[in-house]
């Protein structure tokens, strides 16, 4: 099978490099706006060949496109409108409301299944792909009964191959607790980061001495706005909601300080501890 991957940064070139591994495609076609990221994910061995998008089209049968949420938003359409019976579409964005939404009515609606795999790093572009990402991993699939089923399966059969869960969802689910799980953490490491380099104006004695607790919360913080800012915007409504929850988590530790009540601080943090019976 040829499988064309439009975006090759971090998760397109991950999955390009997976796709070709676990023997899910024998060619990959990449695609991509940035020809210097096209050029190095060829030097690189991430994909077979560069191609514009209508040749991609042209001779795939699989279609993934990892890119940016808001380019997702506008391209997704005018793709559905040139696919054939044959192409199966498959996105990993990190909202999925908006999109289903968009495409909700069009006639070849059932060519193209919504995915989200969980995974990824900090970082971004093709230098980033990582081979293996997404072992032991979940793939969130939305509102899979809108896809038809040859394509549900196709995709399927790529998540078992690349030995990842698969979780069914709908597009409301998806995004709240993508929220909770994933949005959440960046914005916060965002925000921590800042707060640290504006406090510490010299930033070589903070690395001095920053240890592994300060290096894991503010890891996040090196993601690209170009991917992130999207993703907040198009889960407004969600993050703020998991965004005041936290302020007030925060809001109401500083006031335990302030009233050097640290016997209630001690119990919120025993509470806290709880989240290890689920993050093992």
């Amino acid at each position: 099978m040829i499988a064309a991957v439009v975006g090759v940064g971090l998760i397109g070139g991950s999955l390009a490099l997976s796709l070709k591994e676990k023997g899910v495609a024998n060619w990959i076609i990449g695609v991509d706006y940035n020809t210097e990221n096209l050029a190095k994910a060829q030097e690189l061995k991430i994909i077979d060949e560069g191609s514009t998008l209508e040749d991609a089209l042209e001779r795939s049968q699989l279609i993934v496109l990892a890119i940016p949420v808001d380019a997702l938003l506008q391209t997704l359409t005018s793709i559905l409108d040139k696919v054939k019976p044959h192409h199966v579409v498959m996105d990993v964005g990190s909202t999925k409301q908006k999109l289903l939404q968009l495409v909700a009515g069009h006639p070849k609606r059932g060519r193209f299944v919504a995915a989200h795999p969980m995974a990824g790093t900090e970082y971004s572009g093709p230098e980033a792909a990582v081979r293996n990402l997404f072992a032991q991993k979940t793939m969130v699939l939305c509102d899979v009964k809108n896809s038809d089923e040859d394509a549900l399966e196709l995709v399927e059969m790529m998540v078992d191959k690349l030995s990842m869960r698969i979780v069914y969802m709908n597009a409301e689910e998806h995004d709240l607790h993508t929220a909770y799980v994933s949005h959440i953490s960046h914005i916060t490491s965002f925000a921590l980061a800042l707060t640290v380099l504006k406090k510490e104006k010299e930033q070589g004695r903070i690395f001095e001495l920053a240890s592994g607790g300060f290096e894991s919360t503010v890891r996040l913080a090196k993601s690209s706005p170009d991917m992130w800012v999207p993703i907040f915007k198009h889960n407004r409504n969600n993050v703020l909601d998991v965004l005041e929850e936290h302020i007030n988590q925060l809001q109401q530790m500083k006031q335990l300080l302030q009233a050097e009540d640290y016997d209630t601080f001690y119990k919120l943090i025993q509470k806290s501890n709880k989240i290890r019976k689920i993050l093992k």
